[in-house]
C-alpha cells in the first residue's frame, strides 16, 4: 500500500522569518512574519515563526515539516530591494569553516539537516537584497520597508499554491 500525500489541512507548514532585527534591513524576515501575523489568520497547520538568528537551533522546529517558507536577506550584487525566490537545491552549498554556529545561514542549516538525515520537506526561500545592515537600528530602510508588502504577497502566494487559505483581517494594512 502506498503512502498518499497529506491532505492540505494535514500538511505541516512553517513560515520562518530570520535575521537580526538590531541591524536594520537584516531583520526584514522577522518583520515580514510580524506583519503577516497582524494582517492575516491562517489555519492551524500553518506556523509563523520568528527564527531570529537561531541558526542550527531551528532544526527541532523545522524537522518534520512538509513545507517551509523562509524570508531572509540575501547578499548579491543586485540593487537593494531586489527580491529572489529559490530553493536550497538551486545553490551548490558548501559549509565553510565558521568561528561560531551563529554565523551559519539558513541554506547551510538545510544542508546540514540533510547531511544529518533530518526529515525536512520542501523549502522555498524568499530573499531580498538589503540596503543597510552595517549599523545598529531597529527600523528597515525606506527601500526595504517599501518591499515588505510585496514579500507578504509572495508568502501568501506560496501558501495559496499549497492550498492554504490566507484570510486577511478587515482592519489590516499590508
Amino acid at each position: 500500500m502506498q503512502d498518499s500525500a497529506p491532505a492540505v489541512g494535514d500538511k505541516k507548514i512553517t513560515v520562518l522569518g530570520v535575521g537580526n532585527i538590531l541591524l536594520k534591513d537584516e531583520g526584514v524576515g522577522v518583520r515580514v512574519v510580524e506583519r503577516l501575523k497582524e494582517a492575516y489568520s491562517f489555519p492551524e497547520n500553518v506556523t509563523l515563526m520568528d527564527g531570529g538568528t537561531a541558526g542550527l537551533d531551528l532544526l527541532p522546529f523545522i524537522e518534520g515539516m512538509d513545507h517551509i517558507i523562509v524570508v531572509d536577506t540575501v547578499k548579491t550584487s543586485d540593487p537593494p530591494g531586489s527580491i529572489f525566490r529559490f530553493t536550497p537545491e538551486d545553490i551548490d552549498v558548501k559549509v565553510p569553516y565558521k568561528t561560531s554556529l551563529h554565523q551559519i545561514g539558513m541554506v547551510e542549516v538545510f544542508a546540514l539537516a540533510d547531511a544529518l538525515g533530518k526529515k525536512i520537506g520542501q523549502v522555498v526561500i524568499l530573499g531580498i537584497q538589503p540596503e543597510d545592515i552595517s549599523g545598529w537600528g531597529l527600523d528597515l530602510t525606506d527601500t526595504i520597508e517599501a518591499k515588505v508588502p510585496r514579500l507578504m504577497e509572495l508568502v501568501t502566494g506560496e501558501l495559496e499554491a499549497l492550498g492554504v487559505k490566507c484570510t486577511k483581517y478587515l482592519s489590516a494594512k499590508a
